[in-house]
């Protein structure tokens, strides 16, 4: 699979109704990442504690150096117009970027897809030992929306190149 397709991840304000996106961050096809705080909308309250202690992002970050979501969605506009990015958490994911456009009344200039569809049934069987192997080589610690995106971006690779664990 050669280029990569653009990998986006987002981490959320907690899961289930009320929460909303805090972090977006991308892996494109080139290897180049795109990372920002999303500055949390007026109405935008819900908080749970466990996934500020996963991604290590307080509310009080958020709304000293997150970014307007009107910003936030027209970079994502601008940078990925015409794209099909995929994701690994489709229903959540989706449902956040949802929010996130319908916050500053824009639409997706791009499309979001499962990245599940690109994986054969045997590379599915593969999929969670090769990720969680790419993720100790990078060394990382925290769940950040482009790091967590370059790392599933780099599982594909490797998924798709017949590596195994």
């Amino acid at each position: 699979m050669d280029p990569l397709p653009t990998i986006l991840d987002i981490e959320a304000s907690g899961f289930g109704r009320g929460s909303y996106p805090i972090e977006i961050g991308y892996c494109a096809g080139d290897g180049k990442l795109f990372c920002c705080l999303v500055r949390p909308e007026d109405d935008w309250v819900h908080w749970d504690a466990a996934a500020e202690a996963l991604h290590g992002i307080s509310r009080t970050l958020l709304l000293g150096r997150g970014r307007p979501a009107r910003w936030v969605a027209e970079q994502l506009n601008a940078r990925l117009c015409g794209q099909t990015v995929f994701c690994d958490g489709w229903g959540h994911d989706y449902t956040w970027l949802n929010r996130l456009y319908d916050a500053v009344e824009l639409r997706p200039s791009f499309r979001l897809d499962d990245l599940r569809k690109l994986l054969s049934e045997d590379e599915a069987q593969r999929w969670k030992s090769i990720t969680e192997a790419v993720r100790a080589r990078q060394q990382l610690t925290r769940h950040r929306a482009s790091s967590d995106a370059r790392v599933l971006q780099l599982a594909l690779g490797e998924v798709k190149a017949g590596v195994s664990c």
